[in-house]
C-alpha cells in the first residue's frame, strides 16, 4: 500500500511498512505531527482504534477530521498544515501566512490565512478563509511539502490586505530570492479583473522599482518613510559599491547620480570602539572613491525629521 500526494493534500509520497502504528510514527514525522482521517484509514486504523487513541491521548482532535500525533504543542508549521488540511480539498495557505512561509513578509497574525475554492459554509476555529472561484493551476504551488498560494498570487493577496510599503517589502524579497517573474504576475492581474488588491499591485509595478528597498531594520524603514513623505528622490536600499580601494561595501542609502550615501546607525550595531573603527575605515575607503558619507541616528530620525530633510535636501541638490 503506498499514500502519495494528491490534490487534497499533497505533502509528498510515503510508502508504509504494513505496521500501523510505526506507519504513523512515520507519517507524523514527516508532517510535522498532523495527520487525518483519510490517512489513518489507509494506514489501516480504523474508527474504533482511532477513537481509542484519542482517547489515551496518543492522538489529539486539531479540527473535524485533522489530528496532531503525540502531543498538541505544535510548530507554526504544524499549524499552518493542520489548518489547509481542515478547509478540504483544494484548499491553500495564502495572504501573510503563504508569505511567511516563504519568507517574504513576517506576520504575527494569531488567524491562519487560507483560500478555498468553494464556500462550503463550515467555519474551522483560528483560521481565516477567503473564497476564490477564479483559482487555475498556475495559481497552486507546494512549498516545504505544504498547499499553498503561488508567489504572484501570494503578491496579490498581499496587495489586497497589507500596506503599499509592506507590498514593496514582500516584492523586494521575492526578487532577492530569486522567485519574482513579472510575466506569471501581469499574466496573473490579466485574469483577476476587478479583484481586490489588482490596483494596488499594478500601481506598485509601475512606480517601484523592483528590489531597490529591501530594508533590514525598523530604522532603515523610518529613514525610507521619511523620504518618501518630503518628496525626496528616492535611493537604492542596501546596496554594494566599491571603494577607493577597490573592496565593496554595502551602504544603507545610495543616490549614485548625487554620489551621496546615507548610513543609519542603531546603536546596538555601532556602539563598540570595533564597530566604530570598521566604520571610519569604510567611509574614508568610500570618501578615497569620491562619495559623500551622511550618518544618521535613530533620535535623529525620531525626533528631528525636519532637520533631516533639509539636510538630504541640501546634500543632494549640490
Amino acid at each position: 500500500m503506498r499514500i502519495e500526494a494528491d490534490g487534497l493534500h499533497p505533502f509528498g509520497a510515503f510508502q508504509p511498512s504494513g505496521l500501523p502504528d510505526i506507519d504513523l510514527a512515520e507519517l507524523a514525522t514527516v508532517q510535522d505531527g498532523i495527520v487525518d482521517g483519510p490517512q489513518l484509514s489507509a494506514l489501516g486504523f480504523s474508527r474504533r482504534e482511532i477513537q481509542r487513541r484519542l482517547q489515551s491521548a496518543r492522538l489529539h482532535r486539531l479540527h473535524r477530521g485533522v489530528y496532531a500525533v503525540g502531543h498538541r504543542a505544535l510548530s507554526l508549521r504544524g499549524r499552518w498544515r493542520a489548518a489547509v488540511m481542515a478547509c478540504g480539498a483544494g484548499a491553500l495557505l495564502s495572504h501573510r501566512d503563504a508569505a511567511n512561509l516563504r519568507g517574504l513578509l513576517r506576520s504575527q497574525r494569531s488567524l491562519i490565512e487560507v483560500t478555498v475554492p468553494h464556500d462550503r459554509g463550515r467555519r474551522v476555529a483560528g483560521v481565516q478563509t477567503y473564497v476564490s472561484q477564479r483559482l487555475a493551476p498556475p495559481d497552486r504551488s507546494v512549498c516545504d511539502g505544504i498547499p499553498c498560494a503561488s508567489v504572484p498570487l501570494t503578491l496579490l493577496n498581499i496587495a489586497a490586505v497589507e500596506s503599499r510599503r509592506r507590498l514593496e517589502r514582500a516584492c523586494d524579497e521575492s526578487e532577492v530570492q530569486r522567485l519574482f517573474d513579472l510575466v506569471a504576475i501581469e499574466e496573473l492581474l490579466g485574469r483577476s479583473g476587478g479583484c481586490r488588491g489588482a490596483g494596488a499591485l499594478r500601481s506598485m509595478l509601475e512606480e517601484h522599482a523592483i528590489g531597490t528597498t529591501l530594508t533590514r531594520s525598523e530604522l532603515e524603514e523610518r529613514m525610507l518613510a521619511l523620504c518618501r513623505a518630503a518628496g525626496l528622490p528616492l535611493p537604492v536600499v542596501n546596496e554594494p559599491v566599491a571603494g577607493g580601494s577597490g573592496r565593496w561595501h554595502c551602504v544603507d542609502f545610495l543616490w549614485a547620480d548625487r554620489r551621496v550615501i546615507v548610513e543609519t546607525d542603531g546603536h546596538a550595531f555601532h556602539s563598540t570602539r570595533r564597530a566604530i573603527e570598521r566604520d571610519r575605515r569604510r567611509e574614508a575607503d568610500l570618501v578615497r572613491a569620491r562619495y559623500r558619507i551622511l550618518r544618521l541616528t535613530w533620535s535623529q530620525i525620531e525626533h528631528g525629521p525636519g532637520e533631516v530633510v533639509l539636510m538630504l535636501r541640501a546634500a543632494l541638490v549640490d
